[in-house]
């Protein structure tokens, strides 16, 4: 059914979401952005489905935008940015709004946009082998369509020492940061994983939604307008010059004007 990702439903209503682009580090193209939609419209319409775990193919968890995506952002008219910056953002909305628990098994390194889906889990179990980092301004961009849910994640003042840096960061800090719930050595993460999710097998469903929606309506404001914000910023920076120097530096290996 979906091209980039794949979901797996044990008996216990336990549903596994990949993220199944292993030979591209599980890059968010624009397919996988409607793929990850979908499927988390899927699940949360499921009665059957209990929790979902949030998981990944290969060696990398998510290594954030996909180059041909960014390659076509560089050539975009604002209407065409504009679009693909909001299909970002709805497959987050998507995500964070699944009306079931989402626990994150971070098994490597995650970059960028993958941080943007750990912020969305409820629960983020990491190995300690992973590493971690908002690498956007690298590039003349910024961590603007994640930021609300990167924010609400660690807070304000633990986001400003890593949200505007780029520098990479190991697991025991992205604890610290309120990204990973814990660490676990990368043997013993799919126990730690179902220890998270055992506990949601004993309790009303209904009752786990309502509890998870209350969380939620408590918590930091992410609203249409938020992410509408959210939206208009990175689009004002793809519009500026430094984004095109990025991106172009980038993909011609060499240094930016800035580096």
């Amino acid at each position: 059914m979906f091209d980039t990702v794949r979901i797996e439903v044990d008996p216990r209503g336990v549903a596994t979401l990949w993220l199944a682009r292993a030979d591209k580090h599980n890059a968010l193209s624009a397919q996988m952005l409607r793929d990850l939609t979908a499927a988390a419209g899927q699940l949360a319409a499921d009665p059957a489905v209990r929790v979902v775990v949030l998981a990944a193919e290969g060696k990398t968890f998510c290594a954030g935008g996909d180059l041909g995506w960014m390659q076509e952002q560089m050539n975009a008219d604002t209407a065409t940015r504009r679009a693909a910056a909001t299909e970002l953002a709805m497959m987050l909305k998507a995500l964070n709004d699944l009306p079931k628990p989402l626990i994150g098994r971070i098994h490597a390194n995650a970059f960028g946009g993958g941080l943007g889906l750990m912020s969305v889990c409820d629960v983020a179990i990491g190995a300690r082998t992973a590493r971690f980092g908002l690498t956007e301004t690298r590039l003349g961009l910024i961590p603007a369509t994640i930021g609300p849910y990167v924010l609400a994640r660690m807070g304000e003042g633990k986001a400003r020492r890593v949200f505007m840096s780029a520098r990479l960061f190991d697991a025991d800090e992205a604890v610290a940061l309120n990204l990973l719930a814990r660490v676990t050595e990368p043997q013993d993460l799919d126990a730690a994983v179902e220890a998270e999710v055992a506990p949601y097998l004993q309790c009303a469903p209904g009752a786990v939604a309502a509890a998870k929606a209350l969380a939620r309506a408590l918590g930091p404001r992410i609203d249409d307008e938020t992410i509408a914000d959210s939206i208009d910023a990175l689009i004002g920076v793809w519009n500026g010059d430094e984004a095109p120097e990025g991106v172009s530096a980038f993909f011609e290996k060499r240094k930016p004007r800035w580096g």
